[in-house]
């Protein structure tokens, strides 16, 4: 993507973007300059940054196939990012056919590419909202259109929850979105965690504190399983992002620590 010519409104490109970092990260090229660096600026702290995002990219496809084999047709993708490959519609129509989602994203780069990828699918939208204002993610035309909460629906949070301060109250957001959820709702979160690397946590924060347009609040399993209240965990409960359900033993890491973001899946208590 070119750096200075035909970006949509909002966009700074001498400031990264958690969305394009993540792009860079998974191989995209819907990305700045400015991203790349802070990707290798990441990598210098933790070498295996870009196994991390793709493990957490395989969750998400986990998850999700999980939850269609559960009965779940609707999904809203909160922080949903720049498309790339296995997208939450492309597998959840795979699995279930007719199924519905709706992205949320505030970053407009990955706004306008996923307007673009769904513009001929029925199925899915594109919402530009920020979680951290729930009710104008619920209120909107495209929630309302494809979104009927008297089904299942599942809330997605991957990978968005650390870049909420906890003045912005996480928990709060949550509770929300759960409180719109209808018996049965579902919610699938991963989250960095500080508890077992510290020092990597902390350094991450700086980075993105300096570099980048959101910064990042890692947090402990406690604190991450206290985000579920109103959930019930399923198997194998809240665990480093490889450890959940993994498609085969091989792909199970010697030390699951090195991947330093927790992932669970929780259906809504009755």
């Amino acid at each position: 993507m070119p750096d200075s010519e035909g970006l949509p409104a909002g966009v700074d490109p001498d400031k990264a973007s958690v969305a394009r970092m993540y792009d860079a990260m998974l191989g995209g090229e819907h990305n700045f300059a400015i991203d790349r660096e802070a990707v290798a600026a990441f990598t210098a702290i933790d070498p295996q940054v870009r196994t991390l995002a793709r493990a957490n990219r395989a969750f998400l496809g986990r998850a999700v196939r999980f939850l269609v084999a559960s009965g779940v047709r609707q999904f809203i993708d909160l922080g949903s990012g720049i498309p790339t490959q296995g997208n939450v519609h492309e597998v959840a129509q795979a699995a279930g056919p007719g199924a519905r989602v709706v992205y949320v994203d505030n970053d407009p780069v990955a706004v306008a590419h996923s307007a673009s990828l769904l513009a001929d699918n029925p199925d899915a939208a594109i919402v530009a909202a920020d979680i951290r204002r729930p009710d104008d993610v619920l209120s909107s035309p495209q929630v309302r259109k494809h979104i009927d909460f008297e089904q299942p629906v599942a809330v997605l949070m991957i990978t968005i929850l650390h870049f909420i301060t906890q003045e912005e109250s996480p928990a709060g957001i949550v509770g929300a979105f759960r409180d719109a959820l209808p018996e049965g709702g579902w919610l699938a979160l991963t989250h960095a965690t500080d508890e077992d690397r510290p020092d990597t946590a902390a350094a991450v924060g700086q980075l993105y504190r300096s570099r980048a347009t959101s910064p990042v609040t890692a947090r402990s399993r406690n604190e991450i399983h206290s985000l579920f209240d109103g959930f019930d965990l399923v198997g194998p409960g809240l665990v480093y992002v490889p450890l959940w359900r993994p498609d085969a033993d091989e792909d199970i890491p010697d030390d699951p620590s090195q991947y330093w973001v927790y992932a669970g899946v929780g259906r809504k208590s009755a």
